[in-house]
């Protein structure tokens, strides 16, 4: 039989647009913020402190993903945050090939599913649906 591409897939998995973004946890996120500024020489995009919590967005290159430090996330493993173009038909389409979904959130960019890989790995899916709101933040340094 010969092979044939899945036309919802495409090449390599084009359901995934772009890994935009990698959520990092942190217990202190005004040093780990530091470091990557001081010693790794990252720009610092933003670091905000609101709803008892810090977020601090920094980039080490030119190129997404850009890393979030986050205060508030939970456990060891950072989230890799990979955008598509339909959230809805993007669950649809990954629930047809077994996948599990996770708990379905917000951030400021739009729309997020966050999953676990059978592996532990922590990934989520999210959809732009507010492009502006990320750049409404640069420059802001509230710590």
């Amino acid at each position: 039989m010969p092979y044939r591409e899945r036309p919802s897939i495409g090449r390599f998995g084009a359901l995934f647009e772009g890994l935009d973004y990698i959520y990092m946890p942190s217990r202190d996120v005004a040093a780990d913020l530091a470091y990557f500024a001081e010693v790794l020489g990252a720009r610092v995009v933003f670091a905000i402190e609101e709803m008892a919590t810090r977020v601090a967005m920094v980039e080490l290159s030119d190129t997404p993903p850009r890393l979030l430090i986050a205060g508030h996330l939970e456990g060891d493993r950072p989230i890799l945050i990979y955008r598509v173009d339909d959230l809805g038909t993007a669950m649809r389409e990954l629930e047809a090939r077994g996948w599990e979904p996770g708990r379905t959130l917000e951030i400021p960019q739009g729309p997020v599913c966050e999953f676990h890989a059978p592996g532990g790995q922590r990934l989520a899916l999210y959809e732009l649906t507010r492009p502006g709101v990320e750049a409404s933040f640069n420059g802001r340094r509230d710590f």
